[in-house]
């Protein structure tokens, strides 16, 4: 079994502000999530079908469910990111390419985190939309928004991870 070096990355202005960011949508996410529950009807949309049209009703305590979601998730990927030493890298780690592995690996997850926050923000307030009567349908363009969100980044940090052998 191969040892890898345990090395902590410094967090450049970028990371810090990456996760600042991240904090800061998750913090909105609850308030989001809180602000308007009292003003939601006894039933909400809580699902839409691939048309992007509402297709399953629940209790109004289910807009809860996601920003508990996202918390465990962001929670969970921020102890994750104090270990990169033991996360899968499509390169072997050497005491060469450690440091900057773990720099680019420790920075996708932290705007994974982001994304996180940000697209379980975009639920909430399409839920809430949809509950109001001011939609029954979430545009197209929507999904392919959160779609790119989600695997451009993630591509571009594998990319990385592979020329920066």
């Amino acid at each position: 079994m191969q040892t890898r070096p345990y090395l902590k990355p410094e967090l450049s202005t970028s990371d810090k502000m990456i996760e600042a960011a991240g904090w800061l949508c998750l913090v909105c996410l609850w308030i989001i999530s809180l602000a308007g529950y009292d003003d939601l009807p006894e039933i909400i949309p809580t699902h839409f079908n691939e048309s992007m049209e509402v297709n399953d009703y629940g209790s109004k305590m289910t807009i809860l469910v996601l920003p508990v979601i996202a918390t465990l998730a962001f929670l969970g990927l921020t102890e994750l990111n104090r270990h990169p030493h033991i996360f899968n890298f499509p390169v072997k780690i050497t005491s060469e390419n450690a440091l900057y592995q773990y720099t680019n690996a420790t920075r996708m997850l932290r705007c994974l985190k982001l994304i996180i926050a940000f697209v379980f923000g975009l639920a909430v307030l399409m839920i809430y939309q949809a509950a109001s009567g001011k939609t029954e349908k979430i545009g197209f363009w929507l999904m392919l928004v959160v779609l790119g969100v989600i695997i451009l980044p993630m591509g571009y940090f594998i990319i990385k991870a592979v020329k920066g052998k």
